[in-house]
């Protein structure tokens, strides 16, 4: 199941919410503020991943460490 990130529009609390392939409509509500207005919002973690690998000009795995 994947995770994903959310911010609060009413309150600004951010929070995470693992959410099932299958469910089609998550409640995605803020567990402060019982809000319904959120809004997903972009993982740091994978925005850096996508660009430090673009920046290096490498991909996964090429550091040349010698394991095979």
């Amino acid at each position: 199941m994947p995770v994903y990130e959310y911010i609060c529009s009413s309150c600004g609390h951010p929070f995470d919410k693992m959410v099932r392939f299958s469910d089609t409509t998550p409640d995605t509500s803020c567990p402060k503020c019982k809000s319904t207005d959120t809004h997903k919002r972009l993982s740091r973690i994978a925005y850096s991943s996508y660009t430090s690998a673009n920046l290096s000009g490498g991909s996964c795995g090429s550091s040349g460490s010698g394991f095979s």
